[in-house]
């Protein structure tokens, strides 16, 4: 079982939304209490992460300019110290749009990764996955 520190950041996304909590419980007994919801925003004023295949569909360019969004929220946050520590929750597909925008001072937070949808799952279920049950 991993050990998420007290007032831990836990982002569980999606390309269409994510969820913001907080650790409010131990580092061995995760208690997650959400303190946010983030919905893409002014998606054609950024433009996608990177560059996007051709082929790439309206809706493929919206998931991968909101997971842009997260990262440079994250990234924002990490460099104002407000969080130590981070756990990213998300589906493969957004969490791989992630990473290679996380700031190194975001990186160094990260305490787990979950390559897995639970975006739209229940907090219990959740804090079942990130303690192992």
């Amino acid at each position: 079982m991993q050990k998420i520190p007290t007032g831990t950041w836990v982002m569980v996304a999606d390309g269409a939304e994510a969820r913001l909590f907080h650790n409010v419980g131990s580092i061995t007994r995760v208690s997650l209490k959400q303190v946010k919801l983030l919905k893409p925003r002014d998606l054609p004023d950024e433009g996608p992460a990177g560059r996007r295949p051709p082929e790439s569909d309206d809706q493929a360019t919206a998931e991968a300019t909101f997971a842009k969004q997260l990262a440079q929220r994250l990234n924002a946050a990490a460099l104002k110290n407000e969080y130590e520590h981070l756990v990213l929750m998300a589906d493969p597909q957004t969490l791989g749009q992630i990473r290679p925008q996380l700031h190194k001072e975001t990186e160094r937070r990260i305490v787990l990764e979950v390559a897995k949808t639970f975006t739209n799952a229940p907090v219990e279920d959740i804090q079942n996955a990130l303690r192992g049950e």
